[in-house]
């Protein structure tokens, strides 16, 4: 009983600072101490400035050997397009009529990897676990892209083009990408940055995860979960359970242990990303299921987490 106690603590420990972050964001947009605009310049800031940042000195200055996590990559690549496959026969069999086939589908899928995964692993294996992520995360953002791009374009339309476009756009514009992809070559050119330069970028590194979570509180909306609820439990239980199961035990069946499987858990277990709200507004689909989606995913997945976590390290995989 000690023992389980225990995991379960250290479960807790994982979740808490996320959960906690999340809920003070939730109570500083209902005080107005943040509203909209500050939400939407600060989310920005975290995506072009800070997170690159973060992930840059994560990968320069981690012992990690980053080209053997190509095979890390390969699997989630793998792994999570077999899943997005398995959902869209899925989906498409038990509900053929439903109009909102391609936006369950996408919450279905699309984690937040990039922020609440990362501040999982963070709690997990602080920095060194960020730069050992850092490549997986890359590339289940590209794949995520492209994903949404297949399911969200009309059907009168090729996928072709737009899915080559939007490739292209993903490696030459992404900031997270690109700071990986930059932080490698400094990292086997064994280049260095001034002391100045790393300050100041520690700076940033440092304000990412807590900004980042107090912006993804504050732009839930509680009140918006209403209609086609049915279709965001759908969602919500493909995202939060099917998804972290396929991807952990297949994960372990292939050989992946320890901080491998975790990152694997912790990345697959997260909510669904906001930025499938704005693909699927802009895309004309049904935002207000998206927004959905989100909110019960992001709510729901400290619980599945944490289940996580406990099951893992009660097994001794982690």
């Amino acid at each position: 009983m000690e023992t389980l106690l225990q995991q379960f603590i250290f479960s807790t420990k994982v979740t808490g600072p996320i959960c906690l972050m999340l809920f003070l964001g939730m109570f500083f947009k209902r005080t107005r101490l943040i509203d909209d605009h500050f939400i939407e310049v600060a989310s920005k800031l975290v995506f072009r400035v800070t997170l690159p940042a973060l992930l840059f000195l994560s990968v320069i200055s981690s012992n990690h050997n980053l080209l053997e996590s190509g095979e890390m990559v390969l699997y989630g690549v793998s792994a999570s397009f077999s899943f997005f496959i398995l959902t869209w026969l899925l989906i498409k069999t038990v509900q053929p009529t439903n109009p909102d086939i391609d936006v369950i589908i996408q919450g279905s899928y699309r984690g937040n990897t990039a922020i609440v995964g990362l501040a999982y692993v963070a709690n997990l294996y602080g920095s060194q676990g960020i730069a050992h992520a850092a490549l997986y995360v890359a590339g289940m953002t590209l794949l995520f892209n492209i994903q949404a791009v297949i399911i969200l374009s009309p059907k009168n339309e090729g996928v072709g083009l737009k899915t080559v476009t939007t490739v292209t756009k993903t490696l030459t514009k992404n900031p997270l990408i690109i700071a990986i992809l930059v932080g490698i070559a400094f990292s086997q050119l064994s280049l260095t940055l001034p002391s100045i330069a790393l300050d100041a970028g520690k700076y940033f590194a440092n304000m990412t995860l807590p900004l980042a979570l107090i912006c993804a509180g504050g732009s839930l909306d509680l009140t918006a979960f209403s209609n086609d609820k049915s279709s965001v439990w759908v969602s919500t239980f493909l995202k939060l359970i099917a998804c972290p199961v396929f991807m952990t035990t297949i994960g372990y069946f292939y050989g992946f242990r320890n901080e491998e499987l975790a990152i694997i858990l912790l990345t697959s277990t997260t909510p669904t990303a906001a930025a499938s709200y704005v693909m699927a507004r802009g895309m004309g689909r049904n935002h207000v299921m998206a927004a959905n989606i989100i909110v019960v995913t992001t709510i729901l997945s400290l619980f599945t987490t944490t289940v996580g976590v406990f099951t893992l390290s009660t097994l001794g995989l982690i």
